[in-house]
C-alpha cells in the first residue's frame, strides 16, 4: 500500500477474518490478506522450532497455519480464539510446543498484529463485536470487549471503536432501504449460525450508536462443518467401511470415522499404535476393498484431503444439483456419486435446528414471522440453497437479500468506520 491509511475496519471471525480500508476515492476497500484472497482464517500456527525475530516466535498465519498443521509441522495449531474473550483464561499461558509458552492475550494480539500489518499501520480501527461474547453474564461480556481493546492497543492501534457484528451486516441493506424496516440477519459460517432482529431504515443510517436498533440475537452451534462432517459420514465413508459389517455380523467400530470426519481430530488417527490397531482388523470388514481404503487414508495421512473432498461435495450440491467425488488419490477410478437426496437426508436434523433457531430469534423479540420485512443472509454456509429455501419458507412475505457470504461484516464496519473518523 502506497500510503498508509488514517484507519481501518476489522471483523475478527471466530473461523475467518477481513479488513477494510479506505481508497484514494474515500470508499472502503477490502485488503487482500492472502494471495488472491480478502478474507483470512482466523488461525495462527507456531513451529516447535525456529528463533524468535522482531514480531515473536515463529508462526504461521491463515492458510499457512492449516496447511503447516495438515503437513505434520511439530507445532501447536491456534483456532476460534475469539472465544475465549471474557474468559480467565485470556491471562493465561498455554503449551504452544518445542518447550515454549504463549499468553493467550499474545496470541489474540499477534493475530490482530498481522492484520493491523497487512491493513498498512493504520491508527485507528473499528472492530466487530457479537452482540453477547458471553450469553446471559453482562460482566463477562464487558470484559470480553475490554480484553479485546486492549490487544488492539497492545499492536498500535491508539483509537479504538466496536460496532455489533449484525448491524455491520445490515448496513449494506440499510443503504438501500427506502424506509424503515425489520430485517432478520442470519449469518452462517463455520462453527455457528447466529441470528439478530435488527431495525434499519434511512432515518437510522446516520446514526452512530445502534445498540437500540438490535431487538433479539439468538444462535446455535451448528454450521458449515458439521454439514461438512455429516455429508463425509453419509456419502464417503460408507465406502472406507463405515457402518459396514463383517463375515460374523458385527458392525465395523465407528469411532475412526468420527474422528475421520472431523477436522481437528484427524490427525489423532495417524498415532501409530491405532494404525497399527486397524491393520490388524481387517478380518472386521465384509469387504476387503474397504479395509484397504481405510489404510491407505491412514497410512498416508489422507484425512484431510478426504474431509476437503466432502467439502467440495457440499459445495458442489449447494446450487441444487447431483455430484460425484473423484477419491482417486486413495484408489485409482474411485468415483463415488453424491445426490441432492442424500444431502438433504444427511443434513435434515442441522437445518431444521437452525432454521428453529430462525424463529426463536423473532419470538425472542416479541415478532411474528409476517413481522419480517426481509432476511439478509451472509457467512459462507448461506451458498447452501437447501438451507436459505428452507428458511425463507417460514417467512413467506420477507425479501430474501444475499450479501457478501464472506465479507459483508466487514463491509459494513468499514462503512460505519468512514462515518466515524471522515
Amino acid at each position: 500500500m502506497s500510503t498508509r491509511p488514517a484507519f481501518c475496519a476489522i471483523d475478527f471471525g471466530t473461523s475467518n477474518s477481513a479488513v477494510a480500508v479506505p481508497d484514494a476515492a474515500g470508499a472502503m476497500q477490502l485488503v487482500e490478506l492472502e494471495p488472491g484472497q480478502r478474507t483470512m482464517p482466523t488461525a495462527v500456527f507456531y513451529f516447535a522450532e525456529g528463533r524468535h525475530d522482531a514480531d515473536g516466535p515463529p508462526r504461521a498465519f491463515g492458510r499457512a497455519a492449516v496447511a503447516a498443521y495438515v503437513e505434520g509441522h511439530d507445532g501447536r495449531l491456534m483456532r476460534s480464539m475469539k472465544s475465549i474473550l471474557g474468559s480467565s483464561l485470556i491471562e493465561q499461558t498455554t503449551d504452544v510446543g518445542g518447550g515454549r509458552g504463549a499468553k493467550y492475550a499474545d496470541i489474540v494480539s499477534g493475530y490482530l498484529k498481522r492484520l493491523r500489518r497487512l491493513a498498512g499501520e493504520p491508527g485507528r480501527a473499528v472492530l466487530g463485536r457479537p452482540v453477547f461474547f458471553v450469553d446471559g453474564e453482562p460482566e463477562r461480556d464487558a470484559a470480553a470487549q475490554a480484553q479485546l481493546e486492549a490487544c488492539a492497543r497492545a499492536v498500535g492501534f491508539a483509537e479504538v471503536h466496536f460496532q455489533y457484528e449484525p448491524i455491520a451486516a445490515a448496513f449494506d441493506f440499510e443503504r438501500r432501504a427506502r424506509h424503515e424496516q425489520l430485517v432478520l440477519v442470519a449469518d452462517i459460517g463455520g462453527g455457528t449460525s447466529d441470528f439478530s432482529i435488527v431495525r434499519v431504515g434511512p432515518e437510522r443510517m446516520p446514526r452512530l450508536e445502534r445498540r437500540d436498533d438490535i431487538l433479539a440475537s439468538h444462535g446455535v452451534h451448528i454450521a458449515g462443518t458439521d454439514f461438512d462432517r455429516h455429508i463425509e459420514l453419509a456419502g464417503l465413508l460408507p465406502e472406507f467401511g463405515y457402518r459396514a459389517t463383517g463375515p460374523s455380523g458385527r458392525e465395523v467400530p465407528s469411532g475412526i470415522y468420527f474422528d475421520l470426519a472431523t477436522w481437528h481430530l484427524i490427525n489423532t488417527c495417524y498415532a501409530p499404535l491405532r494404525v497399527a490397531e486397524w491393520r490388524g482388523m481387517k478380518s472386521w470388514f465384509g469387504d476387503v476393498r474397504h479395509h484397504a481404503r481405510l489404510m491407505t487414508v491412514l497410512e498416508e495421512r489422507l484425512g484431510h484431503e478426504l474431509a476437503a473432498r466432502a467439502e467440495g461435495a457440499k459445495i458442489a450440491i449447494s446450487g441444487g444439483a447431483d455430484t460425484t467425488v473423484d477419491l482417486g488419490h486413495v484408489e485409482p477410478g474411485l468415483v463415488l456419486p453424491l445426490s441432492e437426496r442424500l444431502a438433504v437426508d444427511a443434513l435434515r436434523a442441522d437445518l431444521d435446528r437452525i432454521i428453529s433457531t430462525a424463529h426463536e430469534t423473532v419470538a425472542l423479540a416479541g415478532l411474528r414471522a409476517d413481522d419480517i420485512d426481509a432476511l439478509y443472509f451472509t457467512g459462507g454456509s448461506t451458498g447452501l440453497r437447501l438451507l436459505v429455501d428452507g428458511m425463507a419458507a417460514g417467512f413467506p412475505r420477507a425479501a430474501r437479500v444475499s450479501g457478501d457470504r464472506f465479507a459483508s461484516v466487514a463491509t459494513g464496519l468499514g462503512l460505519h468506520a468512514r462515518r466515524l473518523f471522515a
